[in-house]
């Protein structure tokens, strides 16, 4: 839809005909009638009909007055709100995280948006990833921080920014460490394990890895919550999977220890955005940021 087109329209039947909103808007009546055919010939619809010497809205006509009415009406409110925004007034970074995310690689990803020198207010959603990007679709949402990119079959229009990626190392209680003999990942044959939730693009790489080791897992949890996950491995529950781009902050917020790592069994990252050239600069300074503190080597253990 024509927005100059139905910005005319409104003007024409708010002020009561063409003669009055030509003027208005310093338009001769005869470009004026030009473009509003114009628009109801891309209604497909007639929006005024002669009424005397002038004319009047069909009943069609009134109810596109009514949705044209509020939105500019929505319009003039957020030009005076812009106006008003009081000098130095934090500017809202509304952040949609998935659950199956680590939190605390969720803030270092985020941590550079710290640095930019306009004035910011974190608003951080968590849930699934759908939901999420629904939120996103509506401008809810500036950006959305997830394991995997936007999916080819849900009907939203988004962008994805690799982040990065990570290998993944797994963890145990002290005490479950020390029951696991043998080379890994042999050592995992048999033995408890903590699992990601079926939201986490890890499970399945997890799993398949399995299947290609031959090894059987003994799975006595699923977990969409990274960090519920995390808190039952360190009561020694199980062997828990976690991104070795957060080992250090895994294993002292935890007290867990690390039983043995695998590259073949990586996790990427991903910022999805409405925009494909990004212009916030909150956003802007995420993705920067968070690419070159996941695509550096890991340190083995």
């Amino acid at each position: 839809m024509n927005f100059k087109h139905l910005h005319y329209f409104w003007a024409v039947a708010k002020w009561g005909g063409i003669a009055r909103a030509a003027e208005r808007l310093h338009l001769t009546p005869q470009t004026l009638s030009t473009q509003l055919r114009q628009f109801e010939e891309r209604c497909g619809v007639k929006l005024f009909r002669p009424a005397g010497k002038g004319i009047e809205l069909t009943e069609a006509g009134r109810m596109a007055f009514s949705y044209a009415d509020e939105m500019f009406s929505i319009a003039g409110e957020l030009a005076d709100a812009l106006h008003n925004l009081p000098a130095g007034r934090p500017r809202n970074f509304r952040v949609g995280v998935s659950d199956a995310l680590p939190k605390s690689l969720a803030y270092r990803m985020l941590a550079p948006a710290l640095t930019i020198a306009d004035p910011l207010r974190f608003v951080c959603r968590e849930g699934k990833l759908e939901h999420l990007l629904a939120e996103l679709a509506l401008h809810r949402l500036d950006l959305v921080l997830a394991d995997r990119p936007l999916p080819s079959g849900i009907n939203v229009r988004g962008y994805n920014h690799r982040l990065g990626e990570s290998a993944t190392g797994f963890f145990a209680a002290p005490r479950l460490a020390r029951q696991l003999a043998g080379e890994f990942p042999t050592s995992l044959h048999g033995q408890p394990l903590l699992l990601p939730g079926d939201d986490s693009a890890l499970r399945q790489r997890l799993l398949a890895w399995f299947e290609r080791e031959r090894i059987v897992p003994h799975v006595v949890g699923e977990f969409d919550d990274s960090a519920l996950m995390k808190a039952f491995g360190r009561a020694g529950a199980g062997v828990f999977p976690v991104a070795l781009a957060v080992r250090d902050e895994v294993a002292a917020n935890y007290g867990v220890e690390l039983v043995g790592r695998t590259d073949a069994v990586r996790e990427a990252y991903f910022a999805i955005s409405v925009e494909r050239r990004v212009t916030h600069p909150a956003v802007r300074a995420v993705i920067d940021g968070a690419c070159a503190r996941l695509d550096r080597p890991v340190a083995k253990s």
